[in-house]
């Protein structure tokens, strides 16, 4: 009696246990798996949830089993008879006795093309055989940074640049006036030797004449502050001066110089300068330029007075040949103010005046 009841409570059991998809081992134990024909079962019947009975006699047809029944474990599979379009056989259920793993030992690796293996997806990227980038070499990099001459920054040598910026012929009203505008500088990127000259001659007498020797130094990239002295050959008998100053390029290249000097007999004097190129194509460059000097106090010996006492602007037009040599045209203007004008009047001359120019402009 105790046995009746039990076997249908672990049927009952099996059931349960299929439903959750777990397959009691008591119940694999029971199947006779040496008789099974597994050609004859549903693939689809491998994942139904069934319980064994334990009424399965060795020998029985599997093929006449229902669907309700549990899978027993499969048989081994043959692969000549298989089709890429069945479901694969599991590694356990594999028949590796069948396969012909003999013929390949016989097989030749080294000659087997493997470029043309197919070792991935169709969408990963072919690679492609590429020319190996050679070793860089001494000669290679001298050809790639050949030595430079020229300007070296950042050491001790010692350089040199000098810029004849205006010499011109200008048409004056007291006649033909021959005038120069000059600069230049000797040393290295931070200490430097600076020289100065301008001045003017009209129908072959010198009316002004000065020249500036100065110690530069540079404090930016941009800037450097000068001092020295400025030596006047004319007007009347030659006067030295003290200088000090800054000079150097504001934003957009503007270049600008102020200089403020200290004569004899307690005189004193200050001067601003700007010019500015305009690239009107790669070498027709317009140049306007402007000049302003002021004096501490009168000097009529010289004929300046106190505040200011002159401006000068002009507008040049000059082509670059080649960039160190470009000729030009263009027209200044100049005008006197306060005691320097009274003292122009007395003498006959003009305040203010115009001059067409035409000169050259050079620096090596």
């Amino acid at each position: 009696m105790a046995n009746s009841f039990a076997r249908p409570s672990l049927l009952a059991l099996t059931v349960s246990l299929g439903m959750l998809g777990v397959t009691p081992s008591f119940a694999a134990e029971e199947m006779d798996h040496s008789g099974m024909d597994h050609s004859a079962m549903g693939h689809g019947s491998m994942h139904m949830d069934t319980a064994p009975s334990h009424d399965a006699k060795p020998g029985m047809d599997h093929s006449q089993m229902g669907t309700s029944k549990q899978p027993k474990k499969p048989a081994p599979v043959d692969h000549s008879k298989m089709e890429h379009g069945q479901p694969k056989a599991t590694a356990a259920s594999m028949d590796h006795s069948k396969m012909g793993h003999g013929s390949m030992q016989g097989m030749d690796h080294g000659a087997m093309d493997h470029s043309k293996m197919n070792h991935g997806s169709a969408d990963a990227p072919t690679a492609t055989s590429r020319t190996p980038i050679p070793v860089l070499t001494d000669l290679d990099r001298q050809a790639a940074f050949p030595p430079l001459g020229g300007h070296q920054v950042h050491d001790s040598g010692i350089n040199s640049f000098f810029l004849l910026d205006q010499l011109e012929y200008q048409d004056a009203d007291d006649g033909s006036t021959l005038a120069w505008d000059a600069s230049g500088w000797v040393g290295g990127d931070i200490n430097r030797l600076w020289v100065r000259s301008e001045g003017e001659r009209t129908n072959g007498v010198t009316e002004d004449a000065e020249l500036q020797l100065l110690y530069g130094r540079s404090v930016s990239p941009w800037w450097d502050v000068v001092a020295g002295v400025r030596q006047d050959f004319k007007p009347e008998s030659p006067q030295t001066w003290a200088a000090f100053g800054i000079q150097g390029m504001a934003l957009y290249d503007f270049e600008a110089e102020a200089t403020a000097f200290m004569g004899e007999n307690g005189q004193t004097a200050a001067r601003l300068e700007g010019e500015y190129d305009i690239l009107l194509t790669n070498r027709l460059i317009l140049q306007p330029t402007a000049e302003a000097n002021f004096f501490g106090k009168n000097d009529p010996e010289r004929g300046v007075g106190s505040g200011l006492a002159n401006t000068e602007v002009g507008l040049r037009l000059r082509y670059e040949i080649v960039r160190q040599f470009a000729p030009y045209i263009g027209v200044t203007w100049s005008r006197s103010y306060g005691k320097t004008a009274d003292f122009i009047r007395e003498e006959g001359g003009n305040v203010d005046e115009a001059r067409l120019v035409a000169g050259i402009r050079m620096w090596f």
